[in-house]
């Protein structure tokens, strides 16, 4: 006879518990502990089935000659998985992989993963929120063709086991991990204990299979995935798929990946057809720069192995109040106040009485410091009225001494940017001298 023992689980953190209490020691929170009976049997559905003993290997014994990664033929897509393939063109899936894909609502991530599954053989799309019949009118609207893909509308996680079970597909894909529950645990879809134990589960499938599985997440209201944060350590990557709903521009970033690196981005451009890959990226960001304008500079930014030229705007107005306003868009709001304290103690600009706002144009985000003086430049370009040469592409760090660094990969963003036809380059080595190269140089 099968035994079991009572444990108490948090239904707002999934801390577990012997006996019950009336607040959560980890959460703090009343209330929350619901009753859980679990099986000290190992074969009953609430654990994984018994296995054979394994001994340990030594490493020169192992074998990965099966574990070649599967393109998905999306060129992007691929370059954010990492790993390149024999032919020298960029990586893909792992078999047996796990991995999260994040984005707000309506940016994507559903139309990009079937797109995906379009291109693959072997694939079991589950959706939890969409019948098979609405996934195949996207599919059609998106004129997309794959007779060999399987769906499923289910959220039962035993129901979906059991049709991985019988289909044996190579790659799983979940749409999404917070629709789906286990009868196992007493919470609802969506819970933090649901979404770790079924992600956990399904974790233990891929690894135990080789099949690949790909977990698609909502996000919260600060831009992290919904649900525990052991949702993120327990997969293999996680990538976010970013982007503006008034844009055609979508990117996908990857904050963790355990197969490559994780500074590569792709970026793809939302039409009829879904999601397509921008083969120039740099041409997409300044096709529609207005040439001779104040307060416009072109810049060169480094993302993964690659040199993007992005523009950015700065706009200086007289303030209308005592206290002036810094407004940044894609940009640290710290690092530009940084560059105005700079601009003003060390290159004599008053900007106390000034509003200055600083945008990447295109929806993009910049971390990197290689673009303050581009900042820097564009917010004088705008206070001074005059344009910057539309052949000079400005990048390097800017100390609090007003100095300006050498940036990484100097030789990559002179490259991209010679390619694009900006061949002039500020080469002071102060603030001071730089506005003094640039806009004497333009008064020429």
């Amino acid at each position: 006879m099968i035994k079991k023992e009572l444990i108490f689980i948090c239904s707002n953190c999934g801390e577990e518990y012997i006996k019950w209490q009336g607040k959560c020691d980890n959460c703090s929170q009343w209330g929350t502990l619901k009753e859980f009976k679990v099986s000290k049997d190992k074969n009953h559905s609430g654990y994984h089935k018994e296995s054979a003993v394994q001994s340990a290997v030594t490493l020169e014994n192992v074998k990965i000659t099966d574990f070649n990664r599967v393109s998905t033929n999306i060129s992007e897509f691929d370059r954010v998985l990492g790993g390149y393939l024999k032919d020298g063109s960029s990586g893909g899936i792992v078999p047996g992989s796990i991995m999260l894909l994040g984005g707000d609502p309506g940016i994507g991530k559903s139309t990009l993963l079937l797109q995906v599954a379009s291109n693959l053989k072997g694939v079991l799309y589950v959706s939890g929120e969409e019948s098979v019949e609405q996934i195949k009118m996207r599919f059609d609207r998106l004129k997309l063709k794959s007779p060999n893909l399987k769906l499923l509308a289910e959220t039962d996680l035993s129901q979906i086991q059991s049709v991985i079970a019988a289909e044996k597909p190579e790659i799983v894909i979940i749409d999404s991990i917070q629709t789906i529950y286990s009868s196992d645990f007493p919470s609802t879809p969506g819970s933090i204990v649901q979404v770790r134990e079924c992600a956990m589960r399904l974790q233990s499938l891929a690894k135990s299979t080789h099949t690949s599985v790909i977990l698609v997440g909502h996000v919260t209201k600060d831009g992290s995935v919904a649900g525990p944060k052991i949702l993120e350590h327990l997969v293999d990557v996680v990538l976010y798929l970013e982007g503006d709903n008034f844009q055609n521009t979508r990117i996908l970033r990857g904050v963790k990946n355990r197969f490559g690196a994780t500074d590569e981005i792709g970026i793809f451009e939302m039409n009829e057809s879904g999601l397509v890959g921008i083969d120039n990226p740099s041409k997409m960001f300044l096709e529609e720069r207005m040439n001779n304008v104040a307060g416009s500079v072109v810049t060169a930014a480094i993302e993964g192995t690659r040199a993007l030229l992005l523009e950015v705007q700065a706009l200086t107005t007289k303030s209308s109040f005592g206290f002036p306003q810094r407004r940044s868009t894609g940009f640290d709001l710290n690092r530009l106040q940084l560059i105005i304290a700079v601009l003003e103690k060390r290159a004599n600009l008053d900007l106390s009485d000034q509003d200055v706002f600083v945008n990447i144009a295109g929806g993009f985000k910049i971390k990197e410091t290689a673009i303050d003086l581009a900042v820097a430049m564009a917010i004088t370009s705008s206070i001074k009225n005059m344009p910057v040469n539309e052949k000079t592409c400005i990048f390097g760090e800017i100390g609090l001494s007003g100095e300006i660094r050498n940036v990484v990969f100097d030789k990559k963003r002179f490259a991209e940017s010679e390619r694009m036809g900006f061949n002039r380059k500020v080469k002071s080595k102060n603030i001071k001298q730089a506005i003094d190269e640039v806009f004497t140089d333009q008064k020429k």
